[in-house]
């Protein structure tokens, strides 16, 4: 079904969130209960039950064709990631570079480039990058994808 579950921040689950999600999914089966975790994921915006509200986790549908295209990178760009301290990354930049990646190829060229450059720019100064960092914007993002990635043991 292409569904997965993963925190509030885009992480994996750990142990406990699982717990609690399926704790609270026996509470939800509850026949007298039906009617609260229908209506608590009737007003979510993210249609989340009360386990998922409890573990801080959101159920997320992946496109599989749509991830393989975004996220072929070059074997090489990982070579100059450890350059760069990503621990200074927060978890909202991490997701807009995940996210310019993973749609990139559905952007024009003229798009795509001016993106990768915005947000090289505006994670210039956080990183201290310097000229010659930002004169290939994807390469670089992608660099700070995997190593993000691997610093944070998801990759």
């Amino acid at each position: 079904m292409h569904l997965r579950v993963i925190q509030d921040s885009g992480r994996p689950i750990t142990v406990y969130e699982a717990v609690a999600r399926n704790l609270l999914r026996v509470i939800d089966s509850i026949p007298v209960l039906y009617g609260v975790a229908i209506i608590s994921a009737l007003l979510s915006p993210r249609s989340k039950r009360l386990g998922d509200y409890v573990a801080g986790t959101v159920v997320v549908h992946e496109k599989p064709a749509m991830l393989e295209a975004g996220l072929r990178w070059d074997s090489t760009a990982s070579s100059g990631s450890a350059l760069y301290d990503v621990s200074r990354l927060t978890a909202e930049e991490f997701q807009l570079v995940e996210a310019f990646l993973l749609r990139r190829g559905e952007l024009a060229e003229d798009v795509r480039s001016g993106t990768a450059q915005k947000i090289v720019q505006r994670l210039s100064a956080r990183l201290q990058l310097t000229a010659q960092d930002r004169q290939e914007p994807e390469k670089l993002l992608e660099n700070l994808a995997m190593a993000y990635r691997a610093r944070a043991r998801y990759g």
